[in-house]
């Protein structure tokens, strides 16, 4: 997966997050939303903790490192979470697909393919919005007492569907019949093995742009049916 997602204010999304129990009118935090959200910046997750659910802000980047004030990026790649890593013990994702999974609810998401020397940008929007599988840490500011949250979207191998868009992974997209689980703080991690196989489960259209910035599209829609 590139490292660019759609978070929009739609009824596509309102629904979703409505399907994960959560009432974005009741939330501390406000939904961030943006077309062209890239790692680094902060999104938001979907968490539950002691049987509640929330939006919480978190810094698309899973490890961060201790700054002049809070915490920053690693110098690690870690926006991403490779789904042969979650059982590696010592990995990144190892404790966190454990006990901290998350769900990041999009409209959709970009993946880029370098053809000919030049990169192809191409911007898939789900028929509804999508539910990416997640994993988010926590960072304790000594001083201030202040945590940071942090995530990644845990990513499979590339779907036969979209590997001439994007060849090395594809992003881990939830059925609604797995949220309850994937939130729960159940660690028993095997029930989730059928899960770590390229899966669409909604519609997408697939629309070739110029570059996420300008967002000009250069072709016709292409439409990818579900699985």
């Amino acid at each position: 997966m590139c490292g660019r997602l759609n978070v929009i204010d739609c009824p596509e999304v309102i629904d979703l997050c409505g399907q994960l129990g959560i009432n974005l009118q009741d939330q501390a935090m406000p939904l961030r939303t943006s077309r062209f959200i890239r790692a680094t910046n902060k999104i938001s997750i979907v968490i539950e903790q002691k049987g509640e659910r929330r939006l919480q802000d978190a810094i698309w980047w899973l490890l961060l490192e201790q700054a002049e004030h809070g915490f920053k990026p690693s110098q690690y790649t870690s926006f991403n979470t490779r789904y042969d890593k979650l059982n590696v013990k010592g990995s990144a994702g190892y404790a966190a697909y454990r006990t901290q999974r998350c769900i990041i609810p999009v409209a959709g998401f970009g993946e880029t393919e370098v053809v000919d020397g030049k990169n192809q940008y191409t911007d898939f929007v789900g028929q509804q919005a999508l539910g990416l599988g997640g994993l988010y840490r926590t960072w304790l500011n000594k001083e201030t007492g202040e945590l940071t949250y942090s995530c990644s979207v845990i990513t499979l191998p590339p779907h036969p569907k979209l590997i001439t868009y994007h060849s090395k992974a594809s992003p881990l997209i939830l059925e609604p019949a797995v949220f309850n689980s994937w939130l729960s703080d159940d660690q028993n991690v095997s029930q989730f093995e059928c899960l770590m196989r390229p899966n669409i489960p909604v519609n997408l259209k697939a629309i070739a742009i110029d570059k996420p910035s300008s967002f000009n599209v250069l072709s016709d829609i292409k439409q990818i049916i579900a699985d």
